[in-house]
């Protein structure tokens, strides 16, 4: 009886012992949590025949013929705005700014064209979102069908995952609408 009662015991503790063991569970998904200020924008002017509101956090650096590269250190990514005047040329100007656009067509997963119309001011364009891993997410055109016209897209210095940029694509495109809707001819 006695031998039964510690046979019993043994195969409990060792019953026990292998029991108690961790158990190995997986990890949930998890995100990357991007926090980025809250966005104030400023004016921007110089001697080029229009002006705009731009993020205060950002560094604009002027280059010839009246282009910007207006630049995110953190985000690592720079918008770049090139200034072009109309010759008689306005369909040639609009033709290249939608064949840059789509000439990302094969790294993207949808395009979103979304006119932008300001009579009062005079400035006509088209912003594009593009969805995918692009080399660019966010493009637009701005002209007054006469003397300007001006094209603007952003890329990023990293591999074009866009999983992994959205919340800094997403806080740039913001940026880049606020541009073109605040922009004005001189």
């Amino acid at each position: 009886m006695l031998k039964k009662i510690f046979s019993t015991i043994i195969i409990l503790l060792v019953f026990t012992m292998l029991s108690c063991k961790n158990e190995t569970l997986p990890k949930p998904s998890s995100y990357l949590r991007l926090d980025y200020p809250e966005a104030k924008y400023v004016k921007f002017e110089n001697n080029c025949p229009f002006t705009f509101e731009m993020n205060e956090g950002a560094i604009i650096k002027g280059e010839k013929n009246c282009g910007f590269a207006i630049t995110y250190p953190k985000m690592k990514a720079t918008i770049y705005l090139t200034y072009k005047p109309v010759n008689n040329n306005i369909d040639k100007l609009l033709k290249d700014a939608q064949k840059l656009t789509y000439e990302h067509v094969i790294k993207a997963d949808d395009i979103l064209e979304q006119p932008y119309l300001n009579p009062e001011k005079k400035v006509y364009g088209m912003f594009y979102q593009v969805d995918g891993n692009a080399a660019t997410n966010s493009q637009f055109y701005v002209t007054d069908s006469t003397k300007h016209f001006i094209t603007g897209s952003v890329y990023f210095y990293a591999k074009p995952n866009f999983d992994s940029i959205m919340p800094a694509a997403s806080y740039i495109k913001n940026d880049m609408r606020e541009l073109m809707e605040t922009l004005k001819w001189k």
